[in-house]
């Protein structure tokens, strides 16, 4: 059992622990931070899960991004603690992290990641929609939180503070 709740600023440095411990050393350097230079989270929208015990055992952000002039979120980091993997954690975070994004009245996300894993959530490939480079095309997922909302979409996946 699993108690979610939005992510404060007293919990900031132990968010970072997790990221720290589930991600590669350099992950800042990833041209998706980049994007998230300079730029708030979604406040509403980055949750964390705590166990029984008040132990942090996941968290999740989002990120607000532009494709072209189209507004979207950028989903990511999510992470689980590597003692609490495999226990459908991640899936509960980005399901909930979504419903919550659809109540907000976003209509888009997008991400980088892996297809087989984010497609069981809904996610698909964006052919016409590139991130900064390097980034691999081939992991440039998207997500419609309305209808269509990813049709005719298409270009670059700029800061939010771009115009």
């Amino acid at each position: 059992m699993f108690h979610l709740a939005q992510e404060t600023e007293q919990d900031w440095w132990e968010v970072e622990a997790l990221y720290d411990l589930c991600f590669a050393p350099g992950r800042e350097a990833l041209s998706s931070y980049r994007l998230r230079d300079g730029v708030d989270r979604v406040a509403e929208l980055s949750l964390i899960a705590r166990d029984e015990g008040g132990i942090l055992a996941g968290a999740i952000r989002f990120w607000p991004v532009r494709v072209d002039k189209v507004p979207a979120l950028l989903l990511g980091p999510v992470a689980v603690h590597p003692t609490r993997q495999g226990e459908g954690l991640g899936g509960f975070l980005i399901r909930e992290g979504l419903a919550v994004a659809r109540e907000l009245g976003w209509q888009r996300v997008i991400l980088v990641g892996d297809a087989p894993y984010y497609g069981r959530f809904g996610f698909s490939l964006l052919e016409n929609v590139t991130m900064p480079s390097p980034t691999n095309p081939a992991r440039v997922l998207g997500y419609s939180l309305s209808d269509a909302a990813w049709d005719g979409v298409a270009g670059a996946v700029k800061s939010w503070l771009e115009p």
